[in-house]
């Protein structure tokens, strides 16, 4: 195992820990779970720079990293859905969306094709631009890092009743829609890959 692949495994073992927390009473447990979690969505980007910087990147190491970054964005929204932090179709719409695209996806990896760079599987501008682009790309992981910071950070009790909670909702709702104009394209454009013959 490569350090760009075990980057990738210890950060949804420490999403698993992070999440754990949740339920544990007190302030305090909070304050460390939005921090760990903070931690958690910084180390995304880590598998990826030392893949390219160590010139370790490998199909392997790309599906693990899909995978990866779904398990711990599903892990999430799961556990905020169970505590009652957030609406239930909100998990939902992210287990159908990643579902259908990562199944797509699947098939384009096949044939040659990527989610990003170069070989994007993406054919028109706007797709490129909503699926590929540094920027759309950078938007959703703010938003949904925000998000996932200020949901843990809104149930501490000394920010429950200031702007924290609202904001939260925001970002949430947010990433919502940006999940769905991200996955859109995808779905669109990748009907190509499955009617073609290989």
């Amino acid at each position: 195992m490569n350090l760009p692949n075990f980057i990738t495994i210890a950060r949804v073992i420490l999403a698993i820990g992070t999440v754990s927390l949740l339920w544990q009473p007190g302030d305090n447990f909070l304050t460390v779970a939005a921090v760990l979690t903070a931690i958690v969505i910084w180390a995304d980007g880590l598998d990826g720079f030392f893949a390219r910087k160590l010139k370790q990147c490998t199909k392997l190491g790309a599906v693990l990293d899909i995978a990866g970054d779904r398990a711990v964005e599903l892990l999430y929204w799961i556990c905020f859905a169970v505590l009652n932090w957030i609406p239930v179709w909100v998990p939902i719409l992210y287990l159908m969306r990643g579902t259908f695209v990562d199944a797509i996806r699947a098939q384009a990896f096949e044939k040659g094709y990527t989610a990003f760079g170069e070989k994007t599987m993406m054919e028109s501008a706007l797709g490129r631009f909503l699926v590929a682009s540094d920027f759309s790309r950078f938007t959703y992981a703010v938003t949904k890092a925000a998000a996932f910071c200020l949901v843990i950070a809104a149930q501490i009790s000394t920010l429950k009743n200031t702007p924290v909670p609202a904001v939260a909702l925001f970002c949430v709702y947010a990433s919502a829609v940006f999940c769905v104009l991200r996955g859109l394209p995808v779905l669109i454009e990748g009907r190509r890959l499955l009617s073609t013959e290989s």
